[in-house]
């Protein structure tokens, strides 16, 4: 009887102790948040650092190579393994640390904006020997997003998450489509969810779509001949753009009203006595339907061929860039949305916000509070945005989140010299650190719960329906000179 006591009390403590094994085994899921969010603000000087530099860089579309380097360089002095020149462009990568499901992409951006050169003050000032600017902040994008794959990295090492952690380095989003060309070579074919973030003056998940673009340089060939004594002899590769625009602007009135069009003359002949022989202008058409930018595309086709026509000239096009929509999905969206509430937004110090008061005045209308940059924005119903990303592409087939971060004094437009400078401060340094802390504890909930994967791909397969994926600006090889 006591021998069977024995046994029976023997076996009562070795199933306690497997079973606090198998607790222990679970992980705290609050606590590796906590754990990744210490790691990357440790890391502070370092983050900044490599933001700033990249920052100086201020390198175009295709052009990173600086950029692209020394965020390779960082990744792979932490573990991680790359292919670089992917896809066909030489500024793209992938980095992966780990093995196995899940797979979990991190997208990063670095490329510069032309024309938006400034240093880092409140008062309009460009930057000496720079020609370009960060004016949407693309250098605290890359780094904010390899701060946060390192720090999931860490967890790996310890033992403490399973799977593949991979940082996408994604050149050209402005204008250059780069991460289509990533997609339509299969690139995130094994991928089970892409996370990523932008800068902004607010920080809010990414509940608003973005709408497609295609763009295209339009090239009109004429005649030289001498303005004044022998203008009979000349065709004007001008006129043909100028009459261009002019049907152009002419169908704004007969496009749906969700349309976006614009349009830069890139070459317009050398001197005015000389009839041009050769013009360019370079269009980008929107719409929040890929359909319609299609079609509205087309009709500008046909704007540049009448152009031709009526002008004696000879004309053709390159596709530069096409992307899609950015499908949301609300499963992800609901999960960033919980992490970024607990991460919170960024804190101005005096300075800074003397700073945000000086840049203030240069704004144009109503100014928010240098407050809102503490906030969290609450989550919006779905809307329609009025810009484009190339992560749209990414979105359609691969389950995908975003969120923003208070990376600019608020009331900035992206695409400014204000944009740039305070990028180029503490101010936008902050608030990459919340954008990394708060994609770090995105991918920890991907990673330790396969539910949220799963529900987040059903999304995805519903809102795709029997749509076929392709690549809107073709079978091209991706335009590599298109910011020469």
């Amino acid at each position: 009887m006591m021998k069977q006591t024995i046994v029976s009390s023997f076996a009562i403590a070795l199933l306690a102790t497997s079973c606090a094994a198998q607790k222990l085994s679970v992980p705290n899921v609050e606590q590796l948040k906590t754990e990744a969010s210490k790691s990357i603000q440790q890391q502070y000087d370092t983050y900044k650092d490599v933001a700033l530099d990249i920052w100086g860089f201020a390198e175009l579309g295709y052009q990173e190579v600086k950029s692209s380097n020394l965020l390779q360089d960082v990744l792979n002095k932490n573990g991680f393994k790359t292919e670089s020149g992917v896809a066909g462009i030489p500024t793209a990568f992938v980095s992966s640390y780990g093995s196995g499901k899940p797979v979990i992409a991190i997208l990063a951006e670095f490329d510069a904006l032309p024309g938006l050169t400034q240093d880092a003050s409140p008062e309009k000032s460009p930057a000496e020997g720079r020609t370009s600017g960060h004016g949407c902040g693309h250098h605290l994008f890359g780094t904010g997003s390899v701060a946060a794959a390192i720090a999931i990295k860490e967890l790996m090492v310890q033992g403490k998450i399973k799977g593949t952690v991979r940082v996408y380095g994604c050149p050209a989003e402005e204008g250059g489509s780069g991460k289509v060309y990533l997609v339509r070579e299969g690139l995130f074919k094994d991928v089970d969810v892409a996370v990523h973030w932008h800068p902004d003056d607010i920080n809010a998940t990414s509940y608003t779509s973005s709408i497609a673009n295609k763009s295209a340089k339009f090239r009109f060939y004429g005649v030289s001949a001498h303005a004044a004594s022998a203008p009979q002899n000349g065709r004007s590769a001008l006129d043909a753009v100028e009459a261009m625009n002019y049907m152009v602007n002419m169908m704004r009135e007969h496009v749906p009203q969700e349309s976006r069009i614009h349009y830069v003359i890139t070459d317009g002949g050398k001197a005015p006595n000389v009839v041009p022989d050769f013009a360019e202008v370079y269009y980008y058409v929107r719409h929040p339907e890929r359909s319609w930018a299609e079609s509205v595309f087309e009709r500008i086709v046909k704007a540049s061929e009448g152009a031709a026509l009526g002008t004696g000239t000879t004309t053709d096009y390159e596709i530069i860039g096409g992307t899609h929509d950015l499908l949301i999905n609300k499963t992800l969206a609901e999960a960033m949305q919980a992490n970024l509430l607990k991460i919170g937004g960024v804190e101005y110090t005096e300075a800074e916000k003397e700073f945000a008061a000086k840049i203030s005045k240069t704004f144009i209308g109503e100014v928010p509070d240098v407050s809102r940059a503490g906030t969290v924005m609450k989550a919006p119903h779905i809307e329609d945005s009025r810009g484009s990303t190339d992560v749209g592409d990414v979105s359609y087939v691969v389950p995908t989140v975003g969120m923003r971060a208070a990376t600019w004094v608020p009331g900035t437009s992206a695409h400014s010299w204000q944009a740039v400078a305070s990028g180029g401060t503490e101010i936008g340094t902050k608030g990459m650190m919340v954008a990394a802390k708060s994609v770090a504890a995105m991918a920890i909930d991907l990673f330790t719960n396969p539910k949220l994967i799963e529900d987040a791909k059903a999304e995805l397969k519903a809102s795709v329906g029997d749509y076929e994926y392709k690549a809107m600006l073709g079978d091209r090889k991706p335009a590599l000179d298109y910011r020469n």
